[in-house]
């Protein structure tokens, strides 16, 4: 297993107006982005390419909060063992430039999401 398996390592917000949401973040916070076309921008870490997390206008912010992120080296497999823990997938895995995901719910409503590059 990598040392990433199964930890939080990206963060995602939700944005009602992406361009208004690059915007204050760099200014308030000297933050720049990947931008993956109009519906998406990856936040990067400081003087990297690397990113931490995103804006993302599909994870609006009335769904509860920011899309925690957990990496998986084994989409499938997390899937399995989110279901057999009584999770409620909301999203079933799909491809994005990167990897696969899926999103869920724990048993108290919490949103997230797992990824596999």
């Amino acid at each position: 297993m990598s040392d990433t398996h199964h930890t939080i390592t990206y963060i995602e917000l939700g944005s009602t107006d992406l361009a208004g949401s690059k915007a204050f973040y760099a200014e308030a916070f000297g933050w720049e982005f990947n931008d993956y076309g109009p519906e998406y921008a990856g936040i990067r870490l400081p003087g990297r390419d690397t990113e931490f997390g995103g804006l993302n206008p599909a994870t609006t912010p009335t769904t509860g909060g920011p899309l925690v992120l957990i990496q998986s080296d084994d989409l499938d497999a997390t899937l399995s063992a989110v279901r057999a823990a009584g999770g409620a997938i909301t999203a079933e895995p799909y491809d994005y430039p990167g990897g696969r995901r899926f999103h869920f719910t724990d048993p108290s409503g919490n949103g997230l999401g797992v990824f596999a590059q």
